[in-house]
């Protein structure tokens, strides 16, 4: 008797409706939604306004490393850039190592 009453109640939880298959999945839709414009859309603006910074950068331009090191740029490549840090001294970084623009003037005398 104990089999009949769980056969009936899987029997009756089958038959689901369209309206309860699109209600289960309607938060599913909503949080990826909300997480595309709480993350996903605002990490793509970043790294477009980043790549168009990257592609700015002129000779002279005094910059920061992702490592902190502060420099001018003194001679530019494709891919490596030679970045000035202190009277005579240069280094040469990736492009893509530059973390940020500082205004002009910001360094004092040489480097």
């Amino acid at each position: 008797m104990n089999l009949i009453s769980i056969a009936h109640a899987q029997g009756t939880a089958a038959q689901s409706s369209p309206e309860s298959t699109l209600m289960s999945t309607l938060p599913l839709v909503v949080m990826f939604v909300i997480l595309y414009f709480v993350m996903i859309r605002p990490q793509m603006k970043k790294a477009k306004e980043t790549k168009a910074m990257i592609e700015a950068l002129s000779k002279g331009d005094e910059v920061v490393t992702s490592g902190g090191v502060v420099g001018r740029i003194s001679k530019l490549g494709d891919t490596f850039l030679h970045l000035e840090v202190a009277d005579k001294v240069e280094i040469q970084i990736q492009r893509s190592a530059i973390s940020m623009v500082l205004p002009k003037g910001t360094l004092k005398n040489g480097a």
